[in-house]
């Protein structure tokens, strides 16, 4: 069992983030086998892409870092903010001093040996941490990129939904029922790992709190010098990201009301803002305000502000429509 010991000031101290780089390394593992497999509909249109990424770019180096259990942390280190970009997270990584690279390195290969001597001339190389970085930007662009906004949209709903529990109900609330094998015991986050038993005192330093989409069917925390004490969980609304875009109206909801306005009562089963509906339902900004103007004069949603943003949330009334429709 592996535990976060926790005290009031951790609570006070903590904070949430997004992270397009963790993102990607948890794409990789699916990728390559190491995690649990992507539904069809991404596996058939990413899986050439990463197998002409192992062959032409020194990305097998970073896959080569990853296990089942562990990966070098330098390669995705935690976010800084809400506001992280891909951009921010390579110049991390290329900050990285070599002696941490090298450790690093030197613990995942001696859990997961390799003799590819390719692998190796990377890993050995003096520039490493470069090498490491340009792969993963280009395995960016290639495989995340163009669906980043939607993936973060996602994770931004979760962090609200998780924030206002953490804020109302304290570490309780917000943890046992952010996954099964997490838990609030005793003044510290559980974690029901057999493979690490340990307990990490975050000492007022809070924790970093990193909503994921590719992360499930798993957690994963940062607990080690120099990284921030952080705890990856998967976000909520998965399920929906992998179902494939509906070919038809979405039932008698849609009869009623049109497509686009069915979609998004459909997606406001929990807050969200006019861009965050806009990147995961793919329609454009403008339309997403135009509907949700004539869904709030109906009476069908209401709104209220969180921070600078505006959120947008069914009502009651909306929400027996929508149960009768599906029924």
């Amino acid at each position: 069992m592996f535990r976060f010991r926790t005290s009031t000031a951790d609570l006070v101290n903590s904070r949430f983030a997004t992270a397009p780089l963790l993102e990607l390394n948890q794409l990789l593992r699916k990728l390559s086998g190491q995690d649990a497999s992507l539904p069809r509909e991404w596996s058939a249109r990413l899986r050439p892409v990463f197998r002409r990424l192992r062959a032409e770019t020194e990305l097998p180096a970073a896959l080569a870092l990853q296990s089942r259990n562990w990966g070098a942390a330098f390669v995705a280190p935690p976010p800084q903010s809400l506001a992280q970009t891909v951009e921010l997270d390579l110049a991390a990584v290329r900050s990285t001093p070599l002696a941490q690279a090298r450790k690093e390195i030197t613990d995942c290969l001696a859990a997961q040996p390799t003799d590819d001597p390719a692998v190796l001339a990377v890993l050995h190389s003096p520039r490493v941490v470069e090498r490491l970085a340009t792969a993963l930007e280009t395995a960016w662009h290639a495989l995340l990129a163009a669906d980043w906004l939607q993936l973060r949209a996602i994770c931004e709903r979760d962090i609200v939904h998780r924030a206002g529990l953490l804020s109302r109900a304290g570490w309780a609330a917000a943890i046992d029922g952010l996954d099964r094998r997490l838990r609030w015991r005793d003044d510290a986050i559980e974690i029901d790992w057999r493979h690490r038993d340990e307990t990490v005192e975050l000492g007022g330093g809070g924790l970093l709190l990193v909503p994921s989409v590719f992360i499930w069917p798993h957690v994963a925390a940062y607990a080690d010098p120099p990284w921030p004490r952080a705890l990856i969980y998967p976000a909520r609304g998965i399920a929906g990201l992998w179902e494939p875009a509906p070919t038809t109206d979405p039932g008698a909801l849609a009869d009623l009301i049109g497509r686009s306005r069915a979609r998004l009562l459909t997606a406001l089963a929990s807050p969200a803002s006019t861009t965050q509906l806009a990147r995961s339902l793919g329609l454009a900004p403008g339309a997403v305000g135009d509907h949700l103007a004539v869904l709030l004069r109906a009476g069908l949603v209401h709104r209220a502000r969180s921070g600078r943003s505006v959120l947008y949330q069914r009502t009651p009334l909306c929400d027996t429509l929508a149960a009768g429709a599906a029924d």
